[in-house]
């Protein structure tokens, strides 16, 4: 009897499949242990995003549906706000947003109470902004969609449009 529990157990051990969380694909920047101040940032070239724990959001200081956001950070970032942008299909000089898409900055600070669901739904609609913004460039200067590109154009779209999301560690911002 114990050698066929024995038996039983090895059997549920060996074909006993472990289920392993992936997590959130995001690449951290490189460590670096020089300790260096932050440039000033204008607070024009910031896009703040607050998610309260109802899963509210707030843009720029307006309530805002998810829906909403996309478009609304792809309106910031593409401003041509110094006239230095020749590729920025924006607004031109709008006083609400970015002076460059090199210089906007989407701030990112959730409650502790925000769902997991309204947490992943912000940060896919931020990098959707993004990766449209890319797309549309890499249509406008060379007719292919981004994702096909070589490795120096693609890399020329994404200096034109780099992705700077600052996320902030989370509080407690009220109902």
């Amino acid at each position: 009897m114990a050698d066929i529990a024995f038996l039983l157990l090895i059997f549920f051990l060996v074909t006993t499949t472990m289920d392993v969380d992936s997590g959130i694909n995001r690449k951290l920047p490189p460590w670096n242990d020089e300790q260096v101040d932050p440039p000033p940032i204008k607070e024009k070239n910031i896009f703040t995003v607050l998610v309260n724990s109802k899963d509210q959001l707030l843009v720029e200081e307006e309530y805002m549906d998810i829906e909403q956001l996309r478009g609304a950070a792809k309106r910031f970032v593409n401003n041509n706000g110094d006239g230095s942008c020749d590729y920025c299909t924006g607004a031109l000089r709008s006083p609400t947003s970015s002076v460059n898409p090199e210089k906007a900055i989407i701030s990112l600070q959730n409650d502790r109470g925000t769902s997991y669901e309204t947490y992943i739904a912000v940060q896919n609609e931020l990098a959707a902004a993004y990766n449209e913004l890319r797309e549309d460039l890499a249509q406008r200067r060379y007719g292919v969609s981004y994702k096909d590109l070589g490795e120096e154009a693609r890399k020329e779209i994404k200096d034109a449009y780099p992705q700077k999301i600052s996320e902030a560690e989370p509080v407690s911002l009220g109902n």
